[in-house]
Formats: C-alpha cells, structure tokens, sequence
C-alpha cells in the first residue's frame, strides 16, 4: 500500500498522521461481520483505511480446519475489491509460522513510520489482552481500539480486570465504542457449507462464488 493511498482516508487535522487500522484473523472464511466491523472501526475511530491481514498460523486457535493460505488470501481479496478503505495485506502469511501481532506492527511500524498504526478487536478479546505474547511491547508500538455490541454493559466491561500494568488497562479503557450487531462466524459458516445449506447474505457474493467454484469446506 503506498503512502498516498493511506492519506486518501477519513479526514484528520493536518498535524495528525494518517491512521491505519489492522484488522487480523484466520478470515476462515471471511463474512460481512468483518466488513461491518472494519466500517464501523473505520468511522468511529476516524481510520484512514483498514488492513486486513489473514493469519499464517493463528497464536490460541487450532489450525486444523483452515483453508490454504492462498484462498483464505484470495477470499479477503474478493471481498475487499472495488473498496479503497480496505486492503488486504499478506505480510503474516510470507512471513510463515505462528503470527505473533507484536512481530506484524514491528513490521507495519517500518513499512508505514509516517502512520500510527491502530488495532482492530472485539470486546470480548479486551480481557484476554494480557495472554498476547509481549503485550508491553505491543501496546507500545500501536494502539487498540475495541469495538462492542449494541447492549454491552460498557460499565463492566471499564471495571473488568484486564490484568495488565498502568496505565494500559485505562487507556485501553477509554477506546471502546459500540458497533453494530452482526452474529456471525466463520465456523457457523463452514458448518453450513458442509451441510449444503446456502450462505448467501452471510458473506461477500464474490466469497460464495470463489468457495463454490474451488470447492472449499465441504465434507
């Protein structure tokens, strides 16, 4: 992604960097849930544009189900087409192995030293911050931002014990915002390919074309 395309995002005082949101995750598939909360990311947080980023091997998941890097890539691709607020990066999947976060903004941090690069997660992976490998050095080199669902206690969620030293956990606190509902998964959504039923409205049209056409999650 070049540097111009970056700035082309939402608007920002002219001091400001450009921000750029990352979005992570296996993306086994990819389905409008990602796209709804990469929008409302984008939004509310006033991203300049949001990088998707397919995994090579996710930290706390088993790999067992998931799809070959190229599709799982190529899906997102498919996905993102004709957007300009997202892009799709494969920089975990060429660097292989584990995808560690604190070894990927390393990485945006030297591909983009212009932008401040700001991570995309859900409410219910704020508590769980503090098992993420290095998460001082993480913390340190971008910023997360939490997106909730509509009916979220947001007090509780302020007086949960994320488990990590000051001043993270008020900081971290101080970046949640509501988003929209949208209850879906990738395992849902494998379990109904597998099962012959129809995924249509539950992914991109471009996603169900390229699963059907390379004949991926069936039994």
């Amino acid at each position: 992604m070049s540097e111009d395309k970056l700035s082309e995002g939402a608007a920002q005082s002219p001091a400001s960097p450009p921000r750029l949101g990352v979005l992570g995750g296996a993306f086994n598939p990819i389905h409008m849930g990602h796209l709804v909360m990469a929008q409302d990311a984008l939004e509310l947080f006033e991203l300049s544009q949001v990088l998707f980023i397919p995994c090579a091997r996710p930290p706390h998941k088993p790999s067992t189900e998931l799809a070959p890097a190229e599709h799982r890539l190529a899906m997102v691709q498919a996905a993102l087409e004709g957007d300009w607020r997202f892009e799709a990066s494969d920089i975990e999947l060429q660097r292989g192995g584990i995808s560690w976060s604190v070894d990927t903004a390393r990485e945006l941090r030297r591909l983009h030293p212009a932008a401040e690069i700001v991570f995309i997660i859900g409410a219910d992976m704020l508590p769980e911050l503090h098992l993420w490998r290095d998460v001082g050095t993480l913390l340190e080199l971008c910023r997360f931002v939490t997106l909730a669902r509509p009916g979220t206690d947001l007090e509780a969620l302020k007086r949960a014990d994320l488990k990590l030293d000051p001043p993270w956990p008020e900081r971290l606190r101080e970046q949640v915002r509501v988003g929209h509902i949208v209850s879906l998964s990738s395992t849902d959504i494998r379990y109904r390919i597998a099962e012959g039923l129809s995924i249509r409205y539950l992914v991109h049209p471009a996603v169900d074309m390229y699963i059907a056409e390379h004949h991926l999650y069936r039994k």
